[in-house]
């Protein structure tokens, strides 16, 4: 048993001198090739790891900023999650004839739940808005004074006002629409209300305008007291179209729409999220998921063969070196990883350096948006970024495993290398 041991202890302590021995020529060679062919070699692979590393830090944040943009605008508006009655045809239509009564209660119970931010009821109906000439039509949203914009919906002007016992006679209106219809913060609009062929109008004055960058809310929306709509439709005051439920986190939807739905809802009564009603934009976001995969693995590819053709150079380069330390005695294992040890210093710095380089470019963008996008196409105005720690850090992982699993296939060379031939002119 003693031999054994004693013969395991020699084993580890062989393989950690072969170990430090390799990494600390690797060392010393990177440092003492100022000058030299090599040195422009190392040089250059050091860069291009860099500039892989920039591209796909950079990259995939600004793929994950543009799908948390586009969601975070969305949900600034509608909401995670709707409690409305049954519609079979799940369009995008939250406007419904009959009404379902507003339950405290259960409004209640869903502000319980948890990740519930808040539980606002609402009413839709669509309306014609005139003013100056011009005329739009809109689905005209009524919300009490609990409601508010989430991030990612930007507003000018007051809020309504609520304090008039019957109902506020202000609106929010869309920059898109206020634009179309040219009228400003201040300025008075008219609102038609068909039934049955026959209007019913109402004078309001623009409190306010937001702007979300999202078309379907844009062009489509506007905001008033959710007793305006109530009266128009001849409904008592707990009369409403449903509850819009906002999260802390939107990756709750989905649990918190299911348990709405099983635990605390009846028929005629369902629970769904903003995703469901708008799932051919959130379709469209997971594509971006494609472009950045495969940019990714772009880069990878480049980065395995740029690593492979330096690291097969140096060794051509450095083949006396080679052919030296065989005369020497050394295993083709240890010298093998000494150019792995290189090939993990090179991937290191290439790291460091790539990681400067992208948070620098993104830290530029975020303060001063230098690239810009038209935001009819893009719902954007600039190339929105989020960087994600830990896709960094694998990102960086993955680069360095990269860098020295290449290594493996080019350091078969060593065994080709003979001392004998190398080193007779020398």
């Amino acid at each position: 048993m003693g031999c054994i041991l004693s013969s395991f202890l020699t084993f580890e302590s062989h393989t950690i001198i072969y170990l430090n021995l390799s990494f600390f020529i690797a060392r010393r060679y990177l440092v003492k090739q100022k000058g030299t062919f090599s040195s422009f070699i190392i040089k250059l692979a050091i860069f291009a790891t860099a500039l892989s590393v920039a591209v796909m830090i950079v990259a995939i944040a600004v793929v994950v900023g543009f799908k948390y943009a586009v969601t975070e605008k969305l949900f600034s508006f509608m909401g995670h999650v709707h409690v409305v009655p049954f519609d079979e045809t799940k369009s995008n239509s939250l406007t419904y004839s009959q009404p379902v009564y507003y339950s405290h209660g259960l409004a209640d119970s869903i502000k319980r739940i948890p990740h519930v931010a808040a539980v606002s009821p609402f009413v839709e109906r669509p309306v014609i808005v005139q003013a100056h000439g011009g005329m739009e039509g809109l689905r005209l949203k009524g919300v009490n004074k609990q409601y508010h914009f989430l991030n990612g919906t930007t507003t000018t002007g007051a809020p309504i006002d609520y304090r008039d016992t019957t109902y506020s006679k202000q609106i929010l209106l869309s920059k898109t629409t206020a634009d179309r219809l040219n009228v400003n913060i201040g300025d008075t609009v008219q609102l038609d209300f068909f039934e049955n062929q026959t209007p019913r109008i109402r004078r309001v004055r623009v409190c306010g305008v937001f702007h979300s960058g999202m078309e379907e809310v844009d062009k489509v929306y506007g905001l008033c007291d959710i007793r305006l709509l109530q009266r128009i439709n001849n409904w008592t005051t707990d009369s409403i179209n449903g509850y819009q439920v906002d999260l802390t986190d939107p990756a709750y939807a989905d649990t918190v729409a299911s348990f709405i739905h099983y635990n605390l809802i009846n028929a005629p009564l369902e629970a769904y999220t903003t995703v469901d009603n708008y799932s051919s934009i959130f379709d469209w976001l997971q594509l971006q998921n494609i472009n950045g995969v495969i940019l990714l693995a772009i880069m990878a590819v480049v980065s395995i063969i740029n690593m492979g053709a330096v690291l097969l150079i140096l060794m051509v380069d450095r083949a006396t070196m080679i052919g030296l330390l065989k005369a020497l005695g050394m295993p083709f294992e240890q010298t093998r990883n000494i150019f792995l040890g290189i090939a993990g210093l090179i991937g290191a710095a290439g790291v460091v350096l790539g990681n400067v380089l992208a948070l620098g470019l993104c830290w530029l963008q975020v303060r001063f948006g230098i690239i810009k996008l038209p935001e009819d196409t893009y719902y954007m105005s600039y190339a929105p970024i989020r960087i994600v720690w830990w896709q960094v850090a694998a990102i960086d992982v993955a680069t360095l495993a990269l860098c020295i699993f290449c290594m493996w296939l080019p350091a078969l060379y060593i065994r080709r290398i003979q001392p004998a031939k190398v080193l007779q002119f020398k």
